[in-house]
């Protein structure tokens, strides 16, 4: 079949197999292109399909040669539908490891159920025995906990509501946004879902089936970003949320002598997550336009291996700043590049965009999350949708 690109709000509701893939290659040359270094041996990576995920894990597989497990929640094509992004990065991802003769095998399924975390559990000491590193990159919009409790997040504000600048998507104009302040329920149920409530659950389950092995280490991703974002991020809903994940690491390396947990605050890219929230688009296209004339910009593949090779698993690893956090958005927080952001900030309009802001590589970023964009690709040829995965379970 033929497919396209169908774009509805912020979403693409079509994915590219081709294009997933060709995705998946530029970013295994990159990492490959770091060399080989000595660290984790068997990883698992939980919420392993796109983004961060995805990058840790092939960050694992070419600079460290690691056995990786991971777990997803992927949709595989059916009929006139394509597969989801992930199906098909997995697909790429586990094509290139096998040719590699290193193992990567790719759970389905609910990372948040009891039943899930169960199932690593047996494959890890079926097929591993140990893991020395447990990667938690997981992103949804809703949880089930263990008690059978369904938990919704939601992207709002707290306190009061709050009005400023953002990018409309649909036509790149600049509008003003409001907010609306969540309810405490709303704020509870973001914490639900995005806090640190299952990454602690996962390393509970983990350590009493006996599969992490002696000083293991576990990380999960955040995000803080600056003082323009703070009232839609770190003092909203989502910041309420990472604020539970950062304190859920000091927890979990306490409740568990020989595991160490790390936070690792990463750099603002474009996500499926991150173009839904209002002001944000604005700020990231803002800020890939200042990064890239200084030539400092990252992408998800850069930021992973940085973080492992140099970072994580570097001679002085990991590196982390007063409170304990490993800040890969460094390079986002200088002060020249935020000093030239709020500049912009201030600046920008409907008619001056191209002027303060990178929209052409936000939307590049945006459709090569699902495969589409990539000059080597014949958009127009007929691909198969039904791209399977090789070990798949």
């Amino acid at each position: 079949m033929v497919i396209k690109p169908k774009i509805r709000e912020f979403i693409c509701t079509t994915a590219h197999p081709t294009g997933c893939g060709e995705s998946v290659k530029r970013q295994l040359a990159y990492a490959a292109s770091k060399g080989v270094h000595k660290g984790a041996e068997n990883v698992l990576v939980i919420g392993c399909s796109t983004g961060y995920g995805l990058a840790s894990r092939i960050s694992m597989l070419e600079n460290f040669h690691a056995a990786t497990l991971g777990v997803m929640f992927e949709r595989p094509a059916a009929g006139r539908r394509t597969a989801t992004p992930g199906w098909y990065n997995t697909a790429a991802f586990e094509k290139a490891a096998a040719e590699k003769g290193v193992y990567a095998k790719t759970l389905n399924g609910d990372a948040f159920s009891l039943e899930m975390k169960k199932t690593v559990a047996e494959t890890i000491k079926k097929d591993l025995g140990t893991v020395d590193l447990v990667i938690y990159s997981l992103a949804a919009p809703r949880r089930t906990d263990v008690n059978g409790t369904v938990w919704t997040s939601c992207l709002k504000t707290t306190g009061e509501s709050y009005t400023e600048k953002s990018l409309e998507l649909r036509d790149n104009t600049i509008v003003e946004k409001t907010i609306e302040p969540a309810s405490e329920e709303e704020i509870q149920g973001t914490i639900k879902v995005m806090g640190g409530e299952d990454w602690a659950d996962w390393i509970d389950v983990l350590s009493g089936a006996g599969v992490l092995s002696e000083n293991a280490s576990t990380v999960a991703y955040s995000y803080i970003g600056p003082e323009l974002t703070y009232p839609i991020y770190y003092h909203g809903t989502i910041g309420a949320a990472k604020q539970h994940l950062h304190k859920t690491a000091g927890e979990i390396t306490e409740k568990h002598p020989g595991v160490r947990a790390w936070i690792s605050v990463n750099k603002g890219l474009v996500t499926q997550a991150s173009a839904a929230i209002p002001v944000v688009p604005l700020y990231f296209s803002i800020l890939y336009k200042v990064m890239k004339e200084k030539g400092i910009h990252e992408g998800c593949i850069q930021q992973m291996v940085r973080l492992f090779t140099e970072k994580f698993y570097g001679a002085d690893g990991p590196v982390t700043d007063e409170n304990h956090f490993i800040r890969m958005d460094d390079l986002e927080m200088r002060g020249d590049v935020q000093e030239e952001v709020k500049k912009a900030w201030q600046a920008v309009a409907t008619e001056n965009t191209q002027e303060y802001c990178d929209i052409e590589g936000y939307w590049e970023d945006f459709y090569h999350m699902f495969g589409f964009g990539y000059e080597e690709i014949d958009y127009d040829q007929d691909v198969d949708a039904q791209e399977g995965i090789l070990s798949m379970e």
